[in-house]
């Protein structure tokens, strides 16, 4: 939503209710926490013992390992596109 209004959304995760608001679209606000959801449940499938804090705290770990390793390939993709262009500049 680009014109500043608010998003409400009542969604679930992991068994328990979440009003969620923000500026994002409502496709957007579910689909990120469709993704949190999703993860929780594959660790906790995984780690029958854990209880509730720790799985969140294990799939905001793992969120964010994600997260660092895709703007790392970002940071990687645009140093080489800028390799090309300098490469074509210098042949141009």
């Amino acid at each position: 939503m680009s014109n500043g209004q608010k998003t409400r959304l009542t969604v679930d995760i992991y068994g328990s209710q979440y009003t969620i608001i923000g500026t994002e679209s409502e496709y957007h606000i579910r689909r990120v926490t469709e993704m949190v959801d999703d993860k929780m449940r594959e660790i906790g499938s995984r780690n029958a013992s854990l209880d509730t804090q720790k799985i969140a705290v294990l799939t905001a770990v793992n969120m964010v390992n994600d997260y660092l390793k895709m703007e790392e390939e970002l940071e990687q993709m645009k140093m080489e596109m800028s390799r090309v262009k300098n490469r074509n500049a210098a042949n141009g």
